[in-house]
């Protein structure tokens, strides 16, 4: 009899327990949450659900960080590693430091088989890549792609405006590669370029 009440004690207590952690753990993700918008450190999930065009309402805000006093070119361009299409749908834009901006980047698998791949970035001049933030980008994940299958990608970033006054012109180079086999170094080419106005 009082190994039962000990038991029943005991299973009592051990379901006050899961009951807390269960409770707990549920509580975790809007605390977690909470925490990180307030701290600002999840700006990359951020950045993933506020996407410009998706109909967001913070996407929507203006940026009082946006450096209008000064403008930089930022030049895109694509390695393809492979048979396969991969180019930015446009060359260029002229961004100001601080402005969240979306490019898209294309993709086909000309190939008849499934590939999978993923892509690499580097800037030019290397300076520049401590002070550009994406905010989204394919390069975070690799992609499995059918035969023929074409897919379109968005790289939203923002250009700290701490970045030094002598670079007015930012190359941000892809190099698309399969996955398994050896993985590229990252463009040279790109990183040897001298612009014009950038510091040496």
């Amino acid at each position: 009899m009082v190994n039962m009440r000990n038991n029943l004690l005991m299973l009592r207590k051990l379901l006050i327990v899961a009951a807390g952690m269960f409770a707990f753990g549920y509580a975790l993700v809007p605390m977690y949450k909470a925490i990180c918008e307030f701290t600002g450190i999840n700006i990359l999930a951020l950045g993933e659900r506020e996407i410009p065009g998706t109909g967001s309402a913070r996407a929507k805000l203006t940026n009082t960080q946006v450096d209008t006093s000064r403008t930089i070119t930022v030049e895109f361009d694509a390695n393809a590693r492979g048979p396969w299409l991969f180019k930015p749908a446009q060359s260029s834009v002229q961004v100001h430091p601080g402005e969240m901006t979306t490019i898209m980047y294309e993709f086909q698998n000309v190939q008849d088989r499934v590939m999978s791949a993923q892509a690499i970035p580097s800037y030019a001049p290397r300076q520049a890549a401590a002070h550009f933030n994406k905010l989204e980008c394919f390069c975070f994940n690799q992609y499995t792609l059918a035969p023929g299958e074409k897919k379109q990608w968005p790289v939203v970033f923002v250009i700290d405006p701490k970045l030094s006054k002598n670079v007015t012109t930012i190359t941000l180079s892809y190099t698309f590669f399969e996955v398994g086999s050896k993985t590229p170094a990252a463009p040279t080419a790109a990183a040897d370029v001298t612009h014009k106005g950038a510091g040496a």
